[in-house]
């Protein structure tokens, strides 16, 4: 990136490309966004291991 930077026809401004920055964070939040519950077997080995764990103390 510092190879497109050094060339001043490519430059952008810091404003930009915060904003850029900006942008892509939020698209990325967006599309990772996890799931609001765990599919069934997940919870379910969950809940064994935090059953496992009360029983250990």
């Amino acid at each position: 990136m510092a190879g497109l930077l050094a060339n001043d026809s490519e430059q952008i401004d810091r404003r930009t490309i915060r904003s850029i920055c900006d942008a892509v964070g939020e698209r990325l939040q967006q599309s990772l966004r996890p799931e609001p519950r765990l599919p069934t077997h997940l919870e379910q080995l969950l809940d064994e291991f935090k059953q496992r764990d009360r029983d250990s103390h």
